[in-house]
């Protein structure tokens, strides 16, 4: 097989190209949240309606609950999270607040082939890439370990679907603490989505530490041309997916031929 650096780098060119090259206008969805922390359990149940390129959501609490606007909770389906994002979120025993901030996806500098080079050494700055134990050259997966120069979550675990060739489950961590989302995907008439989520952090309030659990489900999509609300129906924001950044390039070595509290925490990644 190919090295995990150059397997990693064309995963993330596949997916970052998907994710921008089929999104649709809108979605709505039913989304069922279980969380539990604190002796304490708690059942969100909503339809959700979303305007994918500025995250703009209506949803309703289901069956008969209140009416919400603002960005689609807790996170919206629509999601690519080994590119570049921003994540916060607000903890206490009565409420969890999640805010997420989609960047434009990564893209890979992978050197083209050279008649005067003889080796190829590909590493990233940010993280080292691994071939799980079960991982083949039809059906990669990757694990990851951050290196000294990043900080924030980072994908930690990616299981390839051999069909698609798409992430079908992105494990990310925290380097600073035992935050953790687990994040399952498949591809619903063409469009590459979240359908299952987990979420755990342990949280300190007062005197207390426990953690916190939130399993997410996705599920009975449907992908309107039109607005499937009246508040979606103003014309939105640029999509910060638009246009793409590079991400840290593939390094070639030259030589010559035949020789939390109740607090907001942000979290995200950068780029060189």
């Amino acid at each position: 097989m190919i090295s995990p650096d150059i397997a990693f780098a064309l995963l993330v060119n596949r997916t970052a190209q998907t994710f921008e090259q089929s999104q649709p206008a809108y979605m709505t969805y039913r989304e069922r949240t279980h969380v539990t922390g604190a002796n304490r359990v708690q059942d969100i149940n909503r339809s959700v309606a979303v305007r994918v390129a500025d995250d703009a959501a209506v949803m309703q609490d289901l069956p008969n609950g209140a009416r919400r606007t603002g960005q689609a909770f807790p996170i919206i389906p629509s999601f690519d999270p080994i590119s570049s994002f921003g994540f916060s979120y607000f903890a206490n025993l009565k409420r969890v607040d999640i805010s997420l901030t989609r960047a434009k996806p990564w893209y890979f500098a992978i050197p083209a082939p050279d008649p005067s080079v003889n080796v190829t050494v590909a590493y990233n700055s940010f993280f080292v890439p691994t071939y799980a134990p079960d991982s083949t050259a039809a059906a990669v997966h990757l694990l990851l370990a951050p290196t000294p120069r990043f900080h924030g979550f980072y994908p930690a675990d990616i299981t390839e679907d051999p069909a698609t060739h798409l992430p079908s489950r992105i494990v990310m961590r925290s380097t600073s603490d035992d935050e953790q989302i687990l994040l399952d995907y498949h591809v619903i008439d063409g469009y590459w989505l979240i359908t299952h989520g987990v979420y755990s952090a342990t949280q300190h309030v007062a005197f207390m530490t426990f953690k916190v659990i939130a399993d997410i489900t996705f599920d009975r999509f449907t992908f309107p041309t039109l607005p499937p609300d009246p508040a979606l129906a103003p014309a939105p924001a640029p999509s910060p997916s638009a246009a793409a950044s590079s991400g840290p390039a593939l390094r070639r070595a030259r030589t010559p031929v035949g020789g939390a509290s109740s607090e907001t925490r942000s979290r995200g990644r950068g780029v060189e």
